[in-house]
C-alpha cells in the first residue's frame, strides 16, 4: 500500500469516531437523498459496487432499494460501523478493488474519488468490475461551483476529535472536462447531475424557512440546465457492450 494511501486510511479511520454526528439531519441528509435518488431508477435487481462506502449510510439505503449492495472502504474504522449494519463489506482501495472482473451492474462513489491521487488508476479499476452495458455514477468536487469558492475562502475545516483537519488529506478540484480526460477507453461519457448547486454553507438547512427553500432549489436543480455547476458533479458514464 502506498505511503498516500496509508495517511488516507489514517485520516478515515480518525474521522469515523464522530463522521455520523450531523449525517442524519439537515443539509448533510439532504445531500445523500439527492446521491441515493440519483441511482434507485438503475439498481432494482441489479449488483451494486459502492466504492467508498464509509459507514454505510448511503450504502445501506442502496442495498434497501435494489438487488445486492456491496461496498468497498479504505478504513477499517469506517468499515466497523458499516458491519454492525449488517452490510456485506471489504477492505481495498479504489485503485486495487478486490474483485473480479465484471462482476457488478452498476457502481458508484461518493465524496471519495476527489481524494484519490492515482484516479486514472482507480477509472480502470471501476471500469474494470462494472459489467459490459453497465453504469457508473461517479462523483467529484467541481472547480466551477459555489462550494468551491467557499471552502476557497474558509480553508480547511477541523475532522474528527483529534487535532486533524482537512488539509491533512490531498483533494482535487475538477470539471467536466477534466473527469473525461480520467476515462478509460471502455468507458463513455452519459450526463452529469449536480449535487449542492444553490447552498452557499451548510448552516442555511438548519433554519426552518431557509431550509425548505434551499431543499426546494436543490432538488429541482440537480438534473437541470445548472446540473454543471453543481458543488458535486456526478458523472454518468457507461461501460461499453
Amino acid at each position: 500500500m502506498s505511503a498516500m494511501s496509508t495517511g488516507n486510511r489514517t485520516y478515515y479511520d480518525e474521522f469515523a469516531k464522530t463522521y455520523e454526528q450531523e449525517r442524519h439531519h439537515g443539509y448533510h441528509a439532504l445531500i445523500d437523498e439527492l446521491e441515493i435518488d440519483l441511482l434507485s431508477n438503475h439498481i432494482v435487481d441489479r449488483d451494486v459496487l459502492e466504492v467508498g462506502c464509509g459507514t454505510g449510510l448511503i450504502l445501506k439505503a442502496l442495498a434497501e432499494r435494489g438487488g445486492s449492495a456491496t461496498g468497498v472502504d479504505l478504513s477499517a474504522g469506517m468499515l466497523s460501523k458499516a458491519t454492525e449494519r449488517g452490510l456485506r463489506v471489504a477492505q481495498g482501495s479504489a485503485t486495487e478493488l478486490p474483485f473480479a472482473d465484471e462482476s457488478f451492474d452498476v457502481v458508484c462513489s461518493f465524496k471519495v474519488l476527489a481524494h484519490v491521487t492515482e484516479i486514472k488508476q482507480a477509472m480502470r479499476e471501476m471500469a474494470r468490475v462494472t459489467r459490459p452495458g453497465g453504469r457508473l455514477f461517479l462523483e467529484f468536487y467541481n472547480r466551477r461551483s459555489l462550494r468551491y469558492l467557499a471552502k476557497r475562502a474558509t480553508g480547511p475545516q477541523r475532522i474528527g476529535e483529534a487535532a486533524t483537519d482537512e488539509a491533512a488529506i490531498p483533494t482535487r478540484w475538477d470539471t467536466r472536462a477534466t473527469i473525461a480526460s480520467f476515462l478509460p477507453d471502455d468507458l463513455t461519457f452519459d450526463d452529469t447531475a449536480g449535487v449542492r448547486i444553490f447552498t452557499p454553507a451548510a448552516f442555511v438547512h438548519r433554519v426552518p424557512v431557509m431550509r425548505n427553500v434551499f431543499g426546494w432549489l436543490e432538488r429541482s436543480g440537480r438534473d437541470s440546465a445548472l446540473r454543471n455547476f453543481g458543488g458535486f458533479l456526478v458523472a454518468i458514464l457507461d461501460k461499453r457492450a
